[in-house]
């Protein structure tokens, strides 16, 4: 785990919060509940993983983090980079990188057409063969 360059302790939050907020933003992948619990138990042995489960809604909530889902394939990931961007997926390995694309504004009114939603965000996933799986 590399060392956050944010500081998390001028947020108001729990210290448990603050240890789960300082995994996520220091991890060098999106990581699973699973992966936050286990990297803040090294940093804080009591926490338990429902502590860490309503800490990581709590965070999402605030908008501190994103939670990144894939429906029925898989664990959720959570990301301390929460402005619009988009990911590229490894069918084979579950590697998951972000991509920074523009979205072109006739892509958004073209999927809002088709779907007859009205747009909030529009996320792209790229799935395929990461360069080590390929």
């Amino acid at each position: 785990m590399k060392h956050a360059t944010e500081q998390t302790s001028n947020l108001g939050l729990t210290k448990q919060r603050e240890v789960v907020l300082r995994v996520i933003r220091s991890a060098e992948h999106h990581l699973t509940a699973n992966e936050v619990f286990s990297e803040a138990k090294q940093l804080l042995p009591t926490i338990s993983f429902a502590t860490v489960y309503n800490s990581l809604r709590f965070l999402k909530e605030a908008g501190h983090i994103a939670e990144i889902q894939f429906g029925f394939s898989g664990a959720n990931r959570f990301d301390a980079k929460t402005a619009r961007h988009d990911h590229a997926i490894c069918n084979k390995c579950g590697r998951l990188i972000d991509i920074d694309l523009k979205m072109p504004d006739e892509l958004v009114e073209l999927a809002a057409r088709l779907s007859k939603f009205k747009p909030e965000s529009l996320e792209l996933t790229l799935r395929g063969l990461c360069p080590e799986c390929q």
